[in-house]
């Protein structure tokens, strides 16, 4: 039986002008239940200037100790300093697991420390549990590996990695697909604080100037998302979706059949390949529901499906099932929700 010594649970935390990306407290509150799995703590990696106050947010949602390194050459963010002060923990600290978001940071930040460790990457994992792996290749057995659950080939499979590499064992980890937890404002733990050892080798690249646009699509936010399929039929057609998703003050959603087909933007994706969503209320309309859609927002407290085909997929995951044209359906819903408003 092979068993090294099990280290902590690790998360970097991704800050952007004094506030916690939503990834991040999504990756702390899972990291939180592989902790209380493998018996040991959770600690997070928080980077940057001026951050100290975001400290009592980590512990809130699960955090037993904050890795602050506060410097100015740390704001803003780029990719060498941040994987230097990185490399100079685990080396010190030896965790177990190391966790980044799916996000621009963390598909710069994470590779570059993987290969500096020489360590396994699993990239855009869509879930992540602690189980026991045989090796029956090589006739070894381990004990309390994470488990490593992500898309492959396209969304056709779902493939399971387990890495038996040394530690620590690095995810990236998709946005909405780690169900937030619930955060206690009277926890606490503590903050160890660390003095970036910089030289100029680390921070021979500097931002000049940085221009940012908010984004206009936030689908993960949304409480009432209307999604459209390639069942719709045509990017005119689309405009039913927009005039239901108006009518009853949702957002507009999309299977990845509809965008690859140019009727709407790639922001508006549900899915494996584009965002997870857990709304109150998710009605899809035209989209047969592959397992590759179906993943991004089976958990919706009420699901409505509009097919024309009865043994559509979708309608095994829905709360309610209508099997009808939405040429015909979706304007006479219009309809009723504007005579009762």
């Amino acid at each position: 039986m092979t068993q090294n010594t099990i280290g902590n649970v690790w998360v970097f935390i991704e800050q952007e002008g004094g506030k916690i990306a939503g990834v991040s407290l999504e990756l702390l509150s899972r990291a939180r239940e592989l902790a209380d799995t493998l018996g040991v703590k959770v600690e997070a990696l928080l980077l940057g200037n001026n951050i100290e106050n975001l400290v009592p947010e980590l512990w809130s949602y699960g955090c037993d100790n904050v890795f602050l390194a506060e410097d100015a050459r740390l704001e803003p963010f780029t990719v060498l300093p941040y994987a230097k002060v990185i490399m100079d923990l685990i080396l010190e600290h030896r965790p177990n697991i190391l966790m980044f978001g799916a996000t621009m940071k963390g598909r710069e930040l994470a590779p570059r420390v993987a290969s500096e460790k020489r360590c396994g990457l699993t990239a855009d994992c869509t879930d992540l549990r602690i189980d026991d792996f045989e090796d029956k290749v090589n006739k070894k057995s381990y004990q309390n590996k994470l488990m490593q659950i992500r898309p492959a080939f396209g969304g056709n499979i779902i493939a399971t990695i387990v890495n038996t590499w040394e530690d620590p064992q690095m995810v990236t980890v998709r946005e909405g697909v780690m169900k937030l937890g619930t955060p206690d404002p009277a926890r606490r733990g503590e903050v160890t604080r660390v003095t970036p050892a910089l030289t100029e080798k680390e921070t021979v690249v500097r931002v000049v100037e940085r221009i940012r646009a908010d984004k206009e699509i936030d689908l993960r936010g949304a409480q009432i998302i209307v999604a459209g399929g390639y069942g719709v039929g045509s990017q005119k057609n689309f405009q039913l979706i927009f005039d239901l998703a108006e009518a009853i003050g949702g957002e507009v959603g999309a299977s990845r059949a509809a965008v690859d087909a140019g009727w709407v933007c790639h922001d508006r994706q549900v899915g494996q390949t584009g965002v997870t969503v857990r709304p109150r209320l998710y009605i899809a309309c035209g989209i047969s529901g592959s397992v590759q859609h179906t993943a991004g927002m089976a958990e919706s407290k009420k699901i409505i499906a509009i097919n024309t085909d009865p043994n559509a997929p979708i309608f095994s995951v829905a709360h309610y099932a209508i099997c009808g044209d939405l040429n015909t359906v979706i304007p006479e819903m219009i309809k009723a929700f504007k005579a009762k408003a």
